[in-house]
């Protein structure tokens, strides 16, 4: 059995022994002594929190495919411990290229395992399609033009740091999307591209991580952290309720179906992201997180059965409806809502200033977006040459191409 299967021994260990080396002499020159990495010291709970969601939540999240687990969540731990040296080498750079000021400690290292979200977001669009190698280096790409978008937002269009990243949900999407588009599709009614209770349960592990720890990544780097960690509670809450009303009305018999539930429970969060430090009603972020989840449940609908056939769209995951959506939604959510607050604000008289507001808070978005599009097209073009040895289609979906696996696994 083992020699019908591709061996990466002679590149897989090989890249990671490369990047860790690199990694390594850059800690050596750069990296700041221990009590620079834990001060302030009030910062760390914050930060594991979000390490949780990102290792542990994203991790089970992605285990959707009956044969697939072992790479959803190993791979998933490989690259954010390799995605989050590489994102602070980046910062390093841009540091030292005067495109942004020094940052050093946790707050450093909490918005390297931020961007990693992107990454985590992109691979649930090629899981099961991509090698170990591929997947290495779309984070290493990802995670560069991901901080390049950031600072140019940041520059430009004068958007507050926190708020860079919280592009992060739109950005990996879509970058997803595109790369992904760019793989051989897999035969249709493959029967390792499905899942089961067992990974389903699993993946609603992964989901409930990732709700329990979401209000503290939405406001580990706001300014008003009170108003985010309430805003995001309210919006998940709502969104969680609502997918189980929409799950029952939408199916045929009237029961739940776990694909609504896994994805539109988080949609609040999501859709919240851009505002959870501004908003001062709960009751607002309250109907975002319902139109959140709204959005989910009815674009996985649409999308599933009309547009990804038409448009060869390949969401193995469904990151698109579960995370693009409710982003774009959170997007448009922004605009409106700093355009009304500034507009009584200054009682509809300085019509100006707000023409100018809409064109940065939409540039950003439009930036973001087509920036993640057009690099992401050629990300896979990129991933899908002869040097990194992509997967067959007859191998797609499946552990037992990277893993040892005992047949008894295999079979359940």
């Amino acid at each position: 059995m083992p020699s019908r299967y591709l061996s990466f021994r002679c590149s897989v260990p090989w890249l990671i022994l490369l990047l860790q080396t690199l990694f390594l002499i850059r800690s050596f020159f750069g990296f700041p002594g221990a009590g620079g990495i834990y001060s302030p010291s009030s910062f760390y709970p914050e930060f594991q929190d979000v390490n949780h969601m990102v290792i542990f939540g994203f991790g089970f999240f992605l285990t959707v495919l009956r044969r697939y687990g072992l790479s959803s969540t190993g791979f998933n731990f490989l690259l954010i411990v390799l995605g989050v040296q590489c994102s602070v080498l980046v910062e390093d750079l841009l540091v030292f290229l005067r495109m942004q000021q020094n940052e050093i400690g946790m707050r450093s290292l909490a918005k390297a395992v931020m961007s990693m979200t992107a990454v985590v977001i992109s691979t649930g669009a090629v899981l099961g399609k991509a090698n170990p190698v591929q997947l290495i280096v779309m984070t290493l790409v990802e995670l560069v033009i991901f901080c390049v978008s950031r600072c140019i937002n940041r520059t430009f269009l004068q958007v507050p740091e926190h708020l860079t990243l919280m592009h992060v949900h739109l950005f990996g999407a879509y970058f997803g999307l595109a790369v992904t588009s760019r793989f051989p599709e897999a035969p249709p009614g493959l029967d390792k591209n499905r899942s089961t209770p067992k990974s389903d349960l699993f993946s609603m592990l992964g989901a409930v991580f990732v709700w329990v720890f979401w209000p503290s990544f939405n406001s580990i780097l706001a300014g008003s952290k009170k108003e985010a960690v309430l805003n995001t509670y309210f919006a998940l809450a709502v969104s969680a309720v609502a997918a189980f009303m929409l799950s029952a009305l939408t199916s045929k018999d009237g029961k739940f179906r776990m694909t609504h539930i896994h994805s539109a429970v988080l949609a609040g969060g999501v859709t919240i992201s851009y505002t959870a430090h501004s908003i001062q009603h709960p009751w607002i972020a309250m109907i975002l997180g319902l139109l959140g989840s709204v959005i989910t449940i009815l674009g996985s609908h649409c999308l599933q059965r009309c547009f990804n056939p038409a448009l060869k769209v390949q969401d193995t995951s469904g990151v698109h409806f579960t995370f693009g959506l409710p982003a774009v939604l959170g997007a448009v959510a922004a605009v409106v809502l700093c355009v009304v607050e500034r507009g009584i604000d200054k009682q509809w008289n300085d019509l100006s200033s707000l023409g100018y507001l809409i064109f940065v808070d939409l540039g950003a978005f439009c930036q973001t977006i087509s920036t993640a599009l057009i690099t992401g097209l050629i990300t896979g073009l990129i991933l899908n040459i002869k040097l990194l040895k992509a997967v067959h289609v007859s191998k797609y979906f499946d552990d037992q191409f990277y893993w040892e696996v005992s047949f008894k696994l295999i079979s359940d």
